[in-house]
């Protein structure tokens, strides 16, 4: 043995390497870590390289080629289905040890031939290697098949007419809102049936169209578990509460409508601009947009967890259920890199101008943090999640509570204004269109859209007879 110390840039020193001073003789451990990496994004492991120290203890007098071709024939033999790896004698002082390297799998799951495929397909969880269970084996299953959840037909619905002509129009109008000239309105075209086909919103059966799973989530989610959990804490900690809300319904709404609750609870300025006043927010707010559809876009649909969206004094974070996908790595979806989990919601998406693009998000927000004078965001594997953390300028402060309660007043006021204009237009006509009042008013059919939502929850407002029926006003007793 030498005391030579491993230079840990030399093999990295993440959750995606692990270092062994030899193959132990039960040789479980080792094919684990194996299955582990191929079943996620991939890693080393290092023969010859004591865990605890980090020392360099080599391989002895065995033969590095020969130890090569028995690890290599132990996971042929014990693993399928087979995984692909690379074993490389390296020098490292005046010792040889070998890197194992284990590329991310294309045909997932893989397991233990002799255990089997429920038992056996391990998963890296915060450097630790365990069973995945039956929620995860099923996205294995479907990213060793290609197959894009959102896409599959959901069972148990039949094809509504009425409700895909509604979600048609409404995809429209959010492209149309979105669009900043006429220039780039005259390009967007309306939808069809078969293009939502294509998006995979619809599929067939048979010569029937039915709705997929990207329809219900994009319409009506039935799983209790689809929402956006929105809080914001006293503090630097997840303690006390200040406010808290949670959204559900048709995932571009919680988009929206988790973006304004983090827009009302974050500082703002105004700012002159020769004769035009327009508002400064302390984040960058196209950044924390993207970064909450990209929660709703690259979420597991499978994993029975709600997207979390926290405001604390010093931060704002973003948490989603499901790691990083079909074997992508932190580093390279830092790049730009991207691998879309939900591929009908990525094409709806992109469709209403929610998202720019696959993999635009992380680099654009690391870009406008740092003109913008900020802290440098982080996005990691958090548990079996993703976490993206925004860092506010002035961290904890007696000043930000107070704007934060300031910002939420005026918001809460000018909201209430709107809907007083709702209401009087209403009054006026209770046939009178969503894209028309907010012509009226002069705001977005969006705020419109959650303005209405509100006079609904409330008990305010009543819609009768359909899309071509009227509003109904009920008096407050």
């Amino acid at each position: 043995m030498i005391d030579v110390i491993v230079q840990k840039e030399l093999f990295g020193e993440d959750k995606h390497v692990e270092f062994k001073a030899e193959i132990p003789k039960k040789h479980e451990k080792f094919l684990k870590d194996n299955i582990t990496f191929a079943n996620t994004s991939g890693g080393k492991t290092i023969v010859g390289v004591e865990d605890e120290t980090g020392k360099v203890v080599g391989l002895g007098d065995q033969n590095p080629f020969k130890l090569s071709d028995a690890i290599s024939n132990m996971i042929s033999d014990a693993c399928t289905p087979q995984i692909n790896m690379e074993i490389t004698p390296k020098t490292v002082g005046s010792e040889t040890v070998l890197e194992v390297e284990v590329f991310p799998g294309r045909y997932r799951p893989y397991y233990l031939a002799s255990v089997g495929k429920e038992k056996s397909s391990y998963i890296r969880v915060n450097g630790t290697s365990r069973p995945a269970d039956e929620r995860k084996l099923k996205e294995l299953e479907l990213e060793g098949q290609k197959i894009s959840y959102d896409t599959m037909q959901e069972i148990g619905a039949d094809y509504d007419e009425a409700a895909v002509k509604q979600l048609m129009q409404s995809m429209y109008q959010a492209a149309l809102d979105a669009c900043r000239n006429n220039a780039e309105r005259a390009e967007v075209h309306p939808l069809t049936i078969q293009k939502l086909e294509d998006f995979g919103i619809l599929c067939k059966d048979g010569r029937d169209y039915m709705p997929t799973h990207a329809f219900t989530l994009l319409t009506n989610p039935i799983d209790r578990n689809i929402k956006i959990q929105c809080a914001v804490f006293k503090g630097t900690e997840r303690d006390e509460f200040i406010d808290k809300k949670e959204f559900r319904g048709p995932i571009q709404q919680q988009v929206e409508e988790a973006y304004q609750f983090v827009l009302r609870h974050i500082n703002r300025s105004a700012v002159i601009e020769g004769l035009y006043r327009h508002d400064a927010y302390e984040l960058p707010t196209q950044s924390i947009r993207e970064i909450i559809a990209n929660a709703c876009l690259h979420r597991s649909y499978l994993d029975s967890s709600a997207i979390q969206v926290s405001v604390y004094d010093d931060r704002l974070e973003v948490d989603s259920p499901g790691m990083l996908y079909d074997g992508l790595n932190v580093k390279d979806a830092l790049a730009g890199k991207s691998k879309c989990r939900n591929t009908a919601i990525a094409e709806a998406f992109q469709y209403m101008k929610i998202i720019e693009g696959w993999g635009t998000g992380l680099p654009r927000l690391f870009r406008q943090c740092r003109e913008m004078g900020l802290p440098e965001p982080k996005f990691e594997e958090f548990g079996d999640g993703i976490k993206v953390t925004i860092y506010r300028a002035n961290g904890a402060n007696e000043a930000n509570v107070e704007a934060n309660e300031a910002n939420r007043e005026a918001n809460e006021a000018e909201n209430r204004a709107i809907q007083d204009q709702i209401l009087r237009l209403i009054k006026e006509n209770p046939k009178i269109s969503q894209t028309r009042i907010a012509e009226e008013i002069g705001v977005s059919r969006s705020t419109i859209q959650r303005a209405f939502g509100k006079l609904i929850e409330s008990g305010q407002v009543q819609r009768t007879g359909g899309t071509r029926g009227s509003w109904i006003i009920q008096e407050k007793h």
